[in-house]
């Protein structure tokens, strides 16, 4: 199966799994079509499984009471999305994660990835590593979001998601950047005359 030999490749990046690892994954990992704007997690849900996106996009993001969405995160091809805390509390999810385009994903359910962590400690190391990184990428985040200007913010999105900007919309990258759609317009106008 192709997405499951480049979810392989994606492990290259960590330790390497040998056959049995493969094979043990191949098992666990189930594949799934997603159309647009169909959801694989909904607020008020448990989130059950991990996701790596084989292609398309996603977005992670909660709804204020004014009905506003706040995009936490962005997940496109060969990396991972899932509601962490919902996912290790067993808890319902605050969040909603949504496709954004027409997508490819396979998804390892909680107790098969607990299974693999506990027989297979590649596993566990491989998977704190991306957990890891998640996590230094969100507390980047924070902190730009309390100490950067929008136009900083803006280039650190274009670095950290740079096949994303000519895919998604405006609106969407704004709503990330915690600016108005016209607002983003003007940083990119202001961007493109230096």
């Amino acid at each position: 199966m192709q997405s499951l030999n480049q979810l392989f490749t994606h492990f290259e990046n960590y330790l390497p799994l040998d056959d049995v690892e493969k094979k043990e994954l191949s098992h666990r990992a189930v594949e799934r079509n997603i159309k647009r704007r169909q959801f694989i997690l909904q607020e008020g849900d448990v989130c059950k499984y991990f996701t790596f996106v084989i292609s398309g996009c996603f977005k992670m993001y909660g709804v204020d009471k004014n009905g506003t969405d706040h995009i936490i995160q962005f997940a496109s091809e060969n990396e991972w999305i899932a509601e962490i805390g919902s996912f290790y509390s067993n808890k319902p999810s605050r969040l909603y994660i949504e496709a954004m385009e027409p997508s490819v994903i396979l998804q390892i359910e909680r107790l098969n990835l607990f299974h693999l962590y506990s027989n297979f400690p590649k596993f566990d190391r491989n998977f704190r590593v991306i957990m890891e990184n998640k996590v230094i990428d969100l507390e980047n985040r924070i902190l730009q979001n309390i100490s950067s200007t929008a136009e900083e913010r803006y280039q650190s999105f274009l670095e950290q998601y740079p096949r994303l900007a000519n895919r998604i919309p405006n609106t969407q990258i704004a709503s990330y950047l915690g600016i108005t759609p016209e607002f983003l317009s003007k940083i990119r106008n202001n961007i493109a005359k230096k």
